[in-house]
């Protein structure tokens, strides 16, 4: 890295070189910076761009995170609902069988009772049949 920084300044003062050899012009008092300030600046630019691109790479990654937790927990109440949605559901489907054979059971032995009336019913009339 350091290297690169090196050699990013290196090129920073071989175009300002050539900048000043091909300018007569009077420079604004900025311009007339020496090479180590130059170098110092150069250095100083490149430390705050580095420290911003890490703060950003920071906030981006943070900002990751807390989606991935959104994320998370959006799944843990989704499955959660679904699981309290089922439970529901089968209960209801409980009571509703349980209803269902409780009425088919009813009519069961309504028809039951209805078929000892008839047959008795028949007994007797046969019975006085006979007795005629």
């Amino acid at each position: 890295m350091k290297k690169q920084i090196l050699s990013l300044a290196v090129i920073a003062l071989l175009a300002f070189s050539v900048q000043s050899c091909g300018d007569k012009e009077l420079k604004p008092k900025e311009d007339n910076l020496t090479l180590g300030n130059k170098v110092d600046s150069l250095t100083t630019d490149i430390e705050e761009v580095k420290d911003s691109a890490v703060i950003k790479a920071e906030d981006a990654a943070a900002k990751a995170k807390a989606a991935s937790e959104n994320a998370v927990q959006d799944v843990k109440d989704a499955t959660k609902k679904t699981a309290n949605e089922v439970e529901t559901a089968a209960k209801k489907t409980a009571a509703d069988v349980k209803e269902a054979s409780k009425k088919a059971a009813d009519k069961a032995e309504a028809a039951a009772k209805a078929a000892k009336d008839g047959t008795v019913k028949t007994a007797k009339d046969v019975n006085e049949a006979l007795k005629k």
